[in-house]
């Protein structure tokens, strides 16, 4: 049994689907640090940064980080296809995975956060909101770069849809990087889009976008 920390319209999303595609036995708790609750002080023992999604595994280790999950639930469940099974595929899908949580998912942070990026005699609306253009500008050309690096077969993980699949359709819902890649990604956009509506993905997703 698995203990998934979470919250809805979060990235706990990813680890949710992944852990339903795997038909791995899970509970869910839901918290995080923008609507903390009582389970919120035991998510802090588990990661003292307080983020979502955190797993606890079966023996009581803790594993954090969205894309670190997803390798391990594709790596303990290989007969789900979280994972491509060739070395080649796998190798590329483990590099998509990194490439959105290095350059998409941390820009997430900036922009929902600036204030935590400048110096307290900085700290005005003016340049927070510098920050967040700035860094959504370079994160809509990171998901450009992505669609041209990864493209589906249909889909991303081959011909069904992946662990890099799960991460790619849940980290470009926000800060605008859909609407960006519909007008500049087409192709690529109608793949996300074609990812939330698969049968083992689109009811996990229902439960966290109405």
């Amino acid at each position: 049994m698995y203990t998934l920390y979470g919250k809805k319209g979060s990235g706990s999303a990813a680890a949710q689907a992944a852990l339903e595609i795997a038909h791995a036995p899970y509970k869910l708790i839901e918290t995080a640090s923008w609507e903390r609750n009582d389970a919120f002080p035991d998510l802090l023992k588990l990661n003292p940064l307080g983020q979502i999604p955190t797993l606890v595994l079966a023996d009581g280790s803790v594993m954090s980080e969205s894309a670190a999950i997803l390798i391990h639930l594709g790596e303990a469940f290989p007969q789900s296809g979280l994972l491509p099974r060739d070395a080649s595929a796998r190798a590329q899908a483990v590099r998509g995975l990194v490439f959105i949580a290095a350059n998409c998912y941390a820009a997430i942070s900036i922009i929902d956060f600036p204030e935590r990026w400048v110096s307290d005699g900085e700290n005005d609306d003016a340049v927070k909101e510098r920050i967040r253009a700035g860094t959504r500008a370079r994160l809509h050309r990171h998901w450009e770069m992505f669609a041209d690096l990864f493209p589906a077969r249909p889909y991303l993980a081959g011909g069904e849809p992946g662990a890099l699949d799960i991460h790619a359709a849940v980290v470009s819902k926000w800060s605008g990087a859909r609407e960006h890649l519909a007008e500049h990604r087409p192709e690529f956009h109608a793949r996300l889009v074609r990812i939330d509506a698969h049968p083992k993905i689109a009811p996990v997703f229902a439960q966290h976008w109405q």
